[in-house]
């Protein structure tokens, strides 16, 4: 079996299309032996058998939890050959799950969404080091600012740098009828070191609309371990993936994962004034941990999405 990608997340909204796989889920974490399954998966895929011996659980009783861990989508069997016959190995899917519980809405929400490619920005202004890599290879020189205004640009799948900015253009979809009631930003990012480095802070910040909305520090340049979107001939030694960022703005402030990181909020951005939304990712000269960025691609890192930017009207 390959292994699975690390830093995989698994959100469930507690909503009427998924209250089955919710159930499943919780079912499944519901159990001491299922979590130490989980646990004993998390650095390595292995046998349901080394997982009976470690556990020291009957063949029949692993063979149980395994079952129900693989209906939740927790983890992921395969088979494979081994002395005699065949053998079923495991791997797990998540190492994060985030739950949202069932709610009785009264509201109904409409979300408009608009996912933009990675190298569609209308605007750069990068140092080295920086760089573009489409699935194929290098788009220009490595190195080289002038490389980031290169037609090819639109096929990049991963570009980095060590301290500027790149900068988006979203058009500002209007439903008929709604009151905007929040804007959220999701991409793939890590920081910028040479090759990769398990400790090297950057302090990554987003503006939107010319207004900085917050910053937040990403722990390292993740390498080592191959992206599992990351094309074969990018070296493991350079960087893989990132982490999947999710910045929400409403009412009442700007948000990191849940986690308020400034208090500007939807109003303060004056959406309405314009037809389209430019969103600014980038690192400031003067930021206290300078550790550069790297932005990842739906084809490239370890989550199949482009910078995604949603709308909600409530």
């Amino acid at each position: 079996m390959n292994g699975l990608p690390s830093n995989r997340v698994l959100e469930l909204v507690g909503s009427d299309d998924n209250l089955s796989q919710l159930e499943a889920v919780t079912k499944a974490l519901g159990s001491d032996t299922r979590l130490q399954i989980l646990r004993f998966l998390g650095t390595h895929t292995c046998s349901l058998l080394e997982i009976a011996e470690a556990l020291g659980l009957p063949q029949s009783t692993a063979t149980l939890h395994i079952k129900i861990l693989e209906n939740a989508g927790l983890i992921k069997t395969d088979l494979e050959p081994a002395k005699r016959g065949v053998q079923k190995v495991c791997a797990r899917v998540y190492d994060r799950i985030v739950v949202q519980l069932p709610a009785d809405v009264q509201e109904q929400e409409v979300v408009q969404q608009v996912s933009m490619p990675l190298g569609a920005y209308v605007e750069a202004n990068v140092m080295p080091t920086c760089g573009l890599l489409s699935e194929e290879g290098i788009i220009g020189h490595l190195d080289d600012p002038a490389s980031f205004f290169e037609p090819d640009r639109m096929r990049a799948q991963l570009l980095w740098f060590r301290s500027g900015f790149v900068e988006y253009r979203f058009p500002r979809r209007q439903p008929l009828s709604g009151h905007l009631a929040g804007l959220e930003l999701s991409f793939e990012v890590c920081s910028e070191a040479p090759l990769h480095h398990e400790s090297w802070p950057s302090d990554i910040t987003v503006w939107i609309n010319g207004m900085e909305i917050g910053t937040w520090t990403s722990p390292a340049d993740f390498g080592g371990e191959r992206g599992f979107l990351t094309p074969a001939w990018w070296d493991t030694n350079n960087t893989q993936y990132g982490l999947l960022k999710i910045w929400k703005i409403n009412a009442n402030g700007t948000y990191v994962d849940g986690i308020r990181v400034s208090p500007v909020t939807l109003h303060d951005l004056k959406l309405e004034q314009s037809p389209a939304i430019a969103v600014r990712i980038g690192v400031k000269e003067d930021a206290r941990h300078p550790g550069g960025v790297n932005l990842f691609g739906s084809r490239f890192g370890n989550y199949p999405q482009d910078i995604i930017l949603k709308l909600i009207y409530s």
